[in-house]
């Protein structure tokens, strides 16, 4: 029914950038709040950054400064610019929107599937 796709990761060196795109398809009524969270090998998942539909942000601190999420109402999309990279930036970058479909009146959370990010000279 719904499905959030996630592309841009890859491997990059340490002070390089990466764009991250995630978006969502299907029976869509509403989205509320996007956000971007990363998993690194054995550690638990963690937040990077939240995107209200209003536009309200809240970031991680280790990544202030440095990423910047943006997102796009009409088209159900939402951006992480990543720029000056570090190695622990590596992880498992997943995406996730509290969303209404178009046949329910309650919002529920869907998560995307992940794009690996490595950050390594």
């Amino acid at each position: 029914q719904v499905q959030l796709v996630e592309s841009g990761g890859g491997l990059v060196q340490p002070g390089g950038s990466l764009r991250l795109s995630c978006a969502a398809s299907g029976s869509i009524f509403n989205i509320n709040t996007m956000g971007w969270y990363r998993q690194a090998p054995g550690k638990q998942r963690e937040l990077v950054a939240t995107i209200t539909r209003a536009g309200i942000i809240n970031y991680q601190d280790s990544v202030k400064g440095r990423f910047t999420i943006s997102r796009d109402n009409a088209k159900n999309t939402v951006w992480l610019q990543m720029n000056s990279l570090k190695p622990e930036d590596t992880a498992v970058y997943l995406c996730n929107a509290v969303l209404r479909i178009r046949e329910s009146s309650l919002y529920t959370l869907y998560w995307g599937q992940g794009t690996q990010v490595t950050v390594s000279s």
